[in-house]
């Protein structure tokens, strides 16, 4: 597949997977043995059923989730995607009630696109700066309410 072929491929999950929530395209846009290396979750997501997991965790808590892609490179195999995320705190993450709180989160991602499915991510993400818009843990510098 040509370089931006696998960036389409890319594309197709933040725009249609994550931000849109339709989890019957992961059967056809990631490889049955997929890895995600997320220095932010404990553990490993693999295959098919770990990343719905994982995209059905943040979008339970973040249900208006959309993304926007500000850059993306690929060459050979790998895609690398600078993106911005926004949505509304509406459900539980990871133990924190919903704030209800409009939430920004930008990352970069580097993804291995191979006969058209992701077969592996490693992405970081402003996982701390997350945490500090729900209030789960101080921003530096301000006084907490």
């Amino acid at each position: 597949m040509s370089a931006e072929e696998n960036k389409a491929v890319v594309r197709r999950f933040l725009d249609e997977v994550f931000g849109g929530g339709n989890l019957e395209l992961v059967d056809e846009i990631f490889a049955p043995d997929y890895v995600l290396h997320d220095p932010a979750i404990p553990g490993e997501v693999s295959g098919t059923e770990g990343i719905k997991q994982y995209v059905s965790m943040y979008r339970g808590a973040y249900p208006d989730t959309h993304f926007t892609i500000e850059d993306q490179i690929a060459e050979g195999d790998h895609v690398v995607t600078r993106w911005k995320g926004q949505g509304t705190h509406r459900g539980e993450l990871m133990g924190i009630p919903p704030t209800e709180r409009l939430v920004t989160v930008t990352g970069v991602e580097v993804d291995r696109v191979s006969g058209g499915k992701i077969e592996e991510t490693w992405v970081n993400y402003d996982a701390l700066g997350m945490m500090q818009q729900l209030g789960a843990i101080p921003t530096p510098g301000r006084a907490e309410a």
